[in-house]
């Protein structure tokens, strides 16, 4: 019968100590590293401007930079959740970073009482409007945010759209559409049947454990090769679809969230500099 030795129980439960003592440690870094975020970085006094096309009206968030002089402007196109707080985060985090940011309100309108995303109560309701808009309404929107930004005292004139999830499928249709963009951004959004009428670049975020969406990019790829398109794909590994809302603060979401904004931003950087080239 063997029996226990102290000396062993003892380095058994300095190794569990040990153990559980750094796992507490990484979630104490992690939230540090939030709350320093959140407080260090610059917020925005929320605004809102009313788009008007072909006489509907729509609530738009703009986001100011900082910065002095003029700037490009991103049209920010929000999950079919809609303009939630996550949203308005995004849009301030690409303020930061010296853009002005339009996000419209989609639902502007239609909900229960006449009004936008606030007027609904429930999430599974305001889920249900978006899915049941009607795309021709939804582009006209953009293209109100769009004409709104180019004609903004301190914008330059360069205009990108980022979409996320049902917005990444939107923004990827508008392009079709719209042809003074200077980048189209498309997060985890799955593209459009027919991509012939593109003309401005577009990029794409996807996460490696999203297949229903991912598993579309090989074909988009050749599709938009064949039409003579830009295309610039990227997959995550790892990453679960919705990877930049959901990322929380370890993991492989939390990995594709961080590389995925310094890749928009670096995008965002590029497009100004081409643009600026041409003129």
């Amino acid at each position: 019968m063997d029996i226990a030795r102290p000396e062993i129980k003892a380095k058994k439960t300095k190794r569990r100590r040990l153990i559980i003592g750094t796992g507490i440690v990484v979630v104490l870094v992690a939230v540090a590293v939030l709350l320093w975020r959140t407080e260090t970085r610059p917020h925005h006094e929320y605004e809102y401007v009313i788009l008007t096309v072909n006489s509907r009206t729509t609530r738009a968030l703009i986001v100011f930079p900082k910065l002095r002089g003029k700037a490009s402007v991103v049209v920010l196109v929000h999950e079919v959740y809609g303009l939630t707080d996550w949203a308005k985060e995004m849009a301030d985090e690409l303020a930061d970073e010296g853009y002005i940011v339009i996000a419209p309100d989609f639902l502007s309108g239609d909900g229960p009482h006449g009004g936008g995303f606030d007027d609904f109560a429930i999430e599974s309701d305001r889920v249900s409007a978006i899915q049941s808009l009607n795309p021709n309404v939804v582009s006209e929107d953009l293209d109100g945010a769009v004409d709104y930004g180019k004609k903004l005292p301190n914008a330059n004139g360069k205009i990108a759209v980022v979409g996320f999830s049902w917005g990444g499928r939107t923004a990827f249709e508008f392009a079709k559409h719209r042809k003074d963009l200077g980048a189209v951004f498309v997060f985890y959004g799955i593209a459009p049947g027919d991509v012939t009428t593109i003309t401005a670049p577009v990029y794409g975020f996807y996460g490696g454990a999203d297949g229903a969406v991912t598993g579309s990019v090989p074909g988009t790829a050749e599709q938009m090769k064949e039409a003579g398109k830009f295309y610039d794909p990227v997959t995550y590994e790892g990453a679960d679809h919705g990877f930049m809302r959901v990322a929380g603060v370890l993991g492989a979401n939390k990995t594709a969230r961080d590389e995925a904004y310094r890749r928009l931003v670096n995008l965002l950087r590029q497009m100004d500099d081409r643009l600026e080239s041409h003129r």
